[in-house]
């Protein structure tokens, strides 16, 4: 017998490892997929230890072009397909764009767009068969042109239309299809970066806890977005009483402070 299983990428740290004690914590068996196995080993430990359901850990770069063949090997292998699908994992680099490593920011493409999309539609018609839901951590950097952070802000940008379009095209499917859009939250995803966090950080961040809480009670309810925060929830109202061009000039000064 097939068994239902949340599929939770970037698993290993930060709003990645809450999210899977939230979907653990609330019944789900969730397979876990993260680079680092070591990590993806301890947490799957740590539910184990509260006789949750035992987690399905699958190490995996999602940068590389096969990494959705091998979570399906993967989950066909533990004899499980998806009820929910939780595209998390994405990076940024914080700096110049024509400065930046090329590469690493063509990685931000394979990670934040390909691998998202590949997911979101490899598993669609067992999410639709399961009546289950994806959840695609998008930011509220989707709604803002980003000069300092380029790639980044234009890759959330496609996640929020695209989580969007999906949830327009599958909703009379029975599936539920939720943007997360948190502001800045402390975790490794700020180290990876670059970045320095500074006062506007701290007014806007919540806790990644508090974040996944929030998320899988939006996803549950099946809310179009989730913005963690009252200072978040501001943001794309504030948008539109200003042109775009001052918002680029504005969100181009901040970033230039906090290099």
């Amino acid at each position: 017998m097939t068994e239902r299983v949340t599929l939770i990428t970037g698993a290993s740290a930060g709003i990645g490892a809450d999210l899977v004690r939230v979907f653990a914590s609330n019944g789900h068996r969730v397979a876990m997929v993260a680079r680092r196995a070591d990590r993806l080993e301890a947490l799957a430990a740590e539910i184990a230890a509260k006789r949750l359901p035992a987690p399905i850990a699958i190490a995996c770069d999602l940068e590389h072009p096969d990494a959705g063949d091998k979570i399906a090997a993967a989950l066909t292998n533990a004899g499980a397909e998806c009820e929910y699908v939780v595209n998390n994992a994405g990076f940024g680099l914080f700096g110049r764009a024509v400065e930046l490593d090329r590469k690493e920011q063509l990685g931000i493409i394979a990670v934040n767009i390909r691998a998202l999309t590949d997911l979101s539609l490899r598993f669609a018609d067992q999410l639709i068969r399961n009546r289950g839901g994806i959840l695609n951590v998008a930011s509220i950097a989707g709604f803002l042109p980003g000069p300092g952070m380029a790639v980044y802000y234009a890759s959330k940008a496609y996640v929020l239309s695209f989580t969007e379009a999906l949830r327009g095209e599958l909703g009379s499917k029975g599936v539920r299809v939720t943007a997360l859009c948190p502001g800045p939250v402390p975790s490794e995803f700020q180290t990876r970066a670059g970045f320095e966090p500074g006062l506007d950080s701290a007014v806007l961040n919540v806790s990644s806890a508090e974040v996944a809480a929030q998320a899988y009670r939006g996803l549950m309810a099946n809310k179009r977005a989730v913005l963690p925060g009252i200072g978040i929830k501001l943001v794309p109202l504030m948008l539109r009483l200003f042109p775009r061009g001052f918002v680029l000039a504005a969100v181009g000064r901040l970033q230039t402070r906090q290099r």
